[in-house]
């Protein structure tokens, strides 16, 4: 029986400890912090809209909470979805999202009223509203957001169909160029693609497509753009060949220029290119020939197209055209200046005198009613965005996921930029809408796409590291004994 008794202890003995693996790091998911802040936004729409009807002269009814109450049931929907789909995201970028989308509800809500009391006043129709429309874009938006959160259950995934991506959205790009003027020009620009009382912006979901493909092209071809070659003022040029993709997006932006007479897309398109450049190289040479390439280009463009020449005149001097081409510029500085540091109150300023006040120039309505002060927050709730998807970046593992979460980022912050610039004067106009703000639906689908591409890659960088096993150290006598053999 001795034996027996001393079998397992020399089992025991010649076997290795078992392996456990370590203990998964707790980090809080903070998706209550979430729900909160997209409670708060609810309240400050809700009481927003109250101030316009209050202002307007209308009936404060109980609508007006129900309203408030389904704009906190839309967005509770997505925190749902982001809670069980992506847990570990970034807390802070639906909330902001969602407090631009509801300012923008109320903004168009205050433009309606002024439109319908003008017509009241001419005797006209009583004209459809647009803030309805925006609603029920904003619900398939949500849709939509929740499907990608789906179906992109991990953002490596998308580096796959990157050619598939690049030629998809070279094609979305180029379409409305390539079609008749009756089917995709409207105000002179050859950007959308209408199909009777719908209507689409295809280069909204072309920019998404595109920085996909570049972001997989630049973490495959990395190699060629960090390859120094003659060094000129402190800098390491890059060599003349490994210029072509830079000379091929500048090609394409002026194409683009040049078939659609879209300023506004070209200059969005290039800087996206250039930006994820620099992020994959982080060599300042690439911005400084990509911005000698964006100088070169505009000082063509105004040679050679009367639509820029247009565009740059009402820029320099408003008010020289002013019952033309200078005359939004002009009503948008007025309206900026009747405003002044805390604004008119919203509903009680004359914001419909500018055109276009409810896509390209919502940020003049924010200006006069809200003020410096109000124009001010709205940029900041834009800023920390940006701020939080870079976070996002600079924490996600994979190149890919860096490159493609800079771009996303950038495109926000860079297309807030062009329209506030050309809304104050600082910049010429391009025609393009603020995000989550402006009335338009290609472009509300189009950047919640985007945040929750910037949500998944968020959640990949802020998710815990898989266990790494951990094996359990016993007493020294115990441990069993290898023989090694030597060459």
């Amino acid at each position: 029986m001795a034996g027996s008794d001393d079998a397992p202890e020399a089992a025991t003995a010649g076997t290795a400890a078992p392996v456990e693996p370590a203990p998964a790091p707790q980090i809080a998911t903070r998706r209550g912090q979430e729900l909160a802040m997209l409670a708060f936004a609810a309240v400050v729409v809700t009481t927003a809209m109250v101030l316009v009807e209050i202002n307007q002269g209308q009936d404060v009814s109980r609508a007006l909470l129900y309203y408030g109450v389904a704009y906190l049931g839309l967005f509770a929907t997505a925190h749902i979805a982001v809670r069980v789909l992506a847990p570990y995201a970034d807390p802070l970028i639906l909330p902001c999202v969602a407090l631009l989308n509801g300012l923008g509800l109320v903004l168009i809500r205050r433009l309606d009223l002024a439109e319908a009391s003008s017509a009241l006043a001419a005797g006209d129709p009583i004209p459809d509203g647009l803030v309805s429309k925006q609603i029920l874009w904003t619900a398939v938006s949500l849709i939509l957001f929740i499907a990608v959160l789906v179906l992109v259950r991990d953002h490596r995934m998308l580096a796959r169909y990157s050619y598939t991506c690049g030629l998809a959205g070279l094609g979305l790009l180029a379409l409305p160029g390539l079609l008749p003027a009756s089917i995709s020009e409207v105000n002179g620009a050859k950007i959308w693609l209408k199909f009777g009382l719908f209507s689409i912006q295809p280069a909204e979901f072309a920019k998404i497509l595109l920085m996909i493909f570049f972001a997989a092209f630049l973490v495959t071809k990395r190699d060629l753009f960090t390859t120094a070659g003659r060094t000129v003022l402190g800098m390491e040029l890059p060599r003349a060949r490994d210029l072509a993709p830079l000379l091929l997006a500048w090609g394409m932006s002026v194409g683009v220029l040049v078939l659609e007479k879209d300023l506004g897309t070209s200059l969005l398109f290039f800087g996206i290119v250039l930006v994820m450049i620099y992020i994959a190289t982080e060599r300042i040479a690439w911005l400084v020939i990509g911005l000698s390439f964006f100088v070169g280009g505009c000082l063509i463009a105004y040679q050679l197209f009367g639509h820029v020449q247009r565009r740059v005149t009402a820029w320099l001097d408003p008010f020289s055209d002013y019952d033309g081409a200078g005359y939004q510029i002009a009503q948008s500085l007025f309206g900026l200046g009747t405003g002044g540091l805390f604004g008119t109150g919203l509903g009680a300023g004359r914001p419909d005198l500018v055109p276009e006040a409810e896509t390209d120039f919502i940020m003049a309505v924010v200006g006069e009613e809200l003020g410096f002060v109000g124009l001010a927050a709205v940029l900041f709730t834009y800023l920390l965005l940006v701020m939080r998807g870079m976070r996002s970046a600079l924490a996600v593992r994979d190149t890919f996921g860096k490159l493609l979460a800079g771009g996303l980022s950038f495109t926000v912050g860079l297309q807030v930029f062009i329209v506030v610039g050309g809304v104050t004067k600082l910049i010429p106009l391009t025609g393009l809408t603020t995000p989550f703000l402006s009335y338009g639906g290609s472009s509300l689908l189009a950047n919640y796409i985007l945040v929750a591409l910037l949500l998944r890659i968020s959640d990949a960088a802020r998710r815990p590291a898989p266990a790494s096993p951990q094996r359990q150290h016993g007493p020294l006598a115990e441990a069993h004994t290898e023989m090694v053999k030597r060459e």
